[in-house]
């Protein structure tokens, strides 16, 4: 049953036996095309909060919204074994939830490793994929990028309060995020950090640092440019954000080229990765799954 916030908690078991949880919205079977999200690495179900209840609640097109928590994130249990946080057991972790949810195709939204992992799930099962919409992320990730994401959470600040963690996050990231208002900087340290007993702290396993540790910056990062070419019969939106030193400008745009019906939209003002409850793009966003969802319908 959903509660006052717009959603009900699912829990389910992974292939390897760890508990894992997810976020349900807008319940009912409306007919529609359900719609997947898939947060950032350190990411969880919290990011999509707005996202989620916007397409759930649209008049004319509502549909059931599943946000994921990734193992050692938000809810679902922490993996005592740091080499399964990859996202190769991840997308396993996806199928198996939506296997407990009964679904079996959707449209999915993918922040940053979400994107990584829908690639992943178009090998694994490319019939559960109806529509993309791949955010900040594509087949060839910047070293630079990614080597900024490693050193900041290897020295990420621990703030004692809400207020110490905003002034941080703003600190980190400011430079990247111009078109941010207070509220949106509340929103993602909200979406971030937990209360415990030891005080605030970051919402995943800390050990998922380790994870990267053994990445050489100094070599190129293998790119997935097959991966993503199977995607070409499958409608596609890209966001990219206008200050993103992770999905380079040049990498959009060869991205246009491999898959010829792809669109695109550039956030101005916002870095790695745009929040997608900023501006005009929930309304772009519902606007394009309405299109497409239609487009296929009508063949």
């Amino acid at each position: 049953m959903q509660d006052d916030q717009g959603f009900s908690d699912f829990f389910y078991t992974a292939p390897d036996g760890l508990r894992l949880h997810v976020r349900v919205y807008g319940e009912a079977n409306s007919g529609h095309w359900p719609v997947v999200c898939l947060p950032g690495l350190t990411r969880n179900a919290r990011d999509f909060h707005e996202l989620a209840l916007h397409l759930s609640r649209q008049e004319k097109n509502p549909r059931k919204v599943i946000a994921f928590d990734y193992r050692g994130r938000g809810q679902s249990a922490y993996d005592p074994d740091v080499s399964h946080y990859n996202v190769g057991v991840e997308a396993g972790d996806i199928l198996a939830g939506l296997a407990g949810l009964g679904i079996e195709q959707a449209a999915f939204i993918g922040t940053s490793r979400g994107g990584l992992i829908i690639h992943v799930l178009c090998a694994m099962r490319p019939a559960v994929l109806k529509a993309i919409v791949l955010n900040d992320i594509g087949p060839v990730i910047e070293a630079e990028g990614l080597a900024r994401i490693r050193s900041y959470l290897e020295r990420a600040p621990k703030p004692k309060s809400f207020g110490e963690a905003l002034d941080a996050q703003r600190g980190a990231h400011g430079a990247d995020f111009p078109a941010l208002t207070e509220a949106d900087w509340e929103r993602m340290v909200s979406a971030l950090y937990r209360e415990t007993e030891a005080g605030l702290m970051p919402d995943f396993d800390p050990k998922l640092i380790d994870a990267m540790a053994g990445l050489d910056f100094t070599k190129p990062l293998p790119d997935l440019w097959p991966q993503f070419e199977a995607l070409a019969a499958v409608p596609l939106l890209a966001i990219r954000g206008g200050n993103s030193k992770l999905l380079s400008a040049a990498t959009l745009e060869e991205m246009r080229k491999r898959h010829r019906g792809m669109e695109t939209i550039t956030v101005d003002g916002q870095g790695h990765a745009p929040f997608l409850e900023t501006g005009g793009l929930p309304d772009a966003i519902a606007a394009f799954l309405n299109r497409v969802e239609q487009q296929v319908q009508a063949k």
